[in-house]
């Protein structure tokens, strides 16, 4: 049997790129055109497909989560899962997922298991999503896992935008201020320089540093540039280190109100994950190294890997995080609960619940306090630039008379 890559146009006008095993070209013909594509492209070797998967981009979160939700839909529908992949395969418009869906798949009508099929494309998927799909397979319930996993990704994708979303705007604010500060400085005080010239030690001492700051900054700007641009080159390349990146972490964490969102940001990411996974039947060791991984700030990080080996010599989780003093009173007394009543995956995504509600109040509560504070920053620098010309124009007024 071999393979051939494709294009053809489907029934409703949509460009399809693929490629499909046959015994040879005219059977890869025929199957193409029972499923209602008009041929464009047919040839042996799938040369078609490797240029397009070179050239394009792996698929994204929204993709992921789309294709998860939509193959929940079809198993509950009671499609078995190889007709499920190809209804997909009919529905991609983009050329890397359906090049995903193809060979997931071929491997599923090759006699794997999804979960197996799935392990190939680790990086994309991840550890959890794999777990999750391979806890649906043994229990037989794999369209409800798929249902509980779309619930877990638009949770975490509505956290995520939630806060990136909301840092939108005081970065806007930031660059609206720093520009206007610059043209403030480079281009309408030089205009007044000629009027104050002869003034000399007469002009008012404010006018003096903001005429001082202007030359300085039309002098040396090119330099100002270049040692930004360096010392933000220093930077990345410092953070992008691993020592970089935990003393990022850890000073992230000692903010004043921004600390406290990104704890209870990252716990929310490892509760809701344990809770889901012990909720479809993983091991809560299993469990607690997959979430480890979902926790992106290394000093939290850090602190949990005392887990897998507590858990193993048989201590609760919730003595294990209270002997690293870095777990809140919340944290520990709600594990406990979950642990003494047999509930610990009810309680972890009840605390993912309320650690969510407290994030997005804090963003709020941030945004509420960053914005005037840069507004009336950014205007306080602009009204001293305006005073001092004033000033200095008074000044020069009451010299001539």
């Amino acid at each position: 049997m071999a393979t051939f890559s494709y294009k053809a146009v489907s029934r409703d006008g949509k460009t399809r790129q693929g490629v499909i095993d046959a015994d040879g070209l005219e059977l890869a013909s025929r199957q193409l055109r029972s499923q209602g594509l008009t041929l464009l492209k047919l040839e042996q070797g799938g040369k078609l497909d490797q240029a397009e998967k070179a050239a394009g981009k792996p698929p994204t979160r929204q993709e992921i989560l789309s294709m998860t939700s939509e193959l929940a839909v079809l198993l509950r529908a009671g499609l078995p899962l190889d007709r499920a992949l190809k209804v997909l395969i009919d529905m991609a418009a983009q050329p890397s997922m359906l090049q995903l869906l193809n060979e997931l798949l071929k491997a599923v009508k090759g006699g794997k298991s999804l979960s197996t099929a799935l392990q190939h494309h680790e990086k994309l998927f991840g550890t959890f999503y794999i777990s999750m799909v391979r806890s649906g397979e043994a229990s037989g319930q794999l369209s409800a896992v798929l249902d509980r996993l779309v619930e877990y990704l638009e949770n975490a994708k509505t956290n995520r935008d939630s806060v990136v979303s909301a840092l939108i705007y005081p970065a806007i604010l930031l660059v609206v201020a720093v520009l206007s500060i610059v043209l403030m400085l480079g281009f309408v005080v030089p205009q007044f320089e000629s009027l104050f010239e002869d003034m000399g030690d007469a002009l008012p001492v404010l006018t003096q540093v903001v005429l001082s700051g202007a030359d300085f900054l039309k002098s040396w700007g090119w330099l100002l540039l270049l040692l930004v641009i360096g010392g933000g080159i220093m930077f990345r390349n410092w953070s992008s280190t691993e020592q970089g990146k935990v003393a990022m972490d850890r000073r992230l964490l000692q903010l004043p109100l921004a600390g406290g969102i990104v704890f209870e940001f990252e716990v929310s990411k490892f509760a809701r994950t344990v809770g889901t996974l012990l909720g479809n039947g993983v091991s809560l060791l299993k469990a607690i190294s997959i979430a480890i991984d979902t926790v992106d700030n290394r000093v939290i990080r850090e602190s949990l890997q005392v887990l897998p080996p507590a858990v193993k010599a048989g201590k609760r989780m919730s003595v294990a995080l209270e002997e690293t003093n870095m777990f809140t009173p919340m944290v520990i007394q709600m594990i406990r609960v979950g642990e003494e009543s047999g509930s610990l995956d009810k309680m972890m995504l009840e605390l993912a619940k309320v650690f969510d509600g407290h994030v997005q109040s804090g963003v709020k509560r941030g945004l509420a306090l960053l914005e005037p504070v840069m507004i009336l920053t950014m205007g306080a620098i602009i009204a001293v630039i305006i005073i001092a010309i004033l000033s200095g124009i008074l000044s020069v007024n009451n010299l001539a008379v």
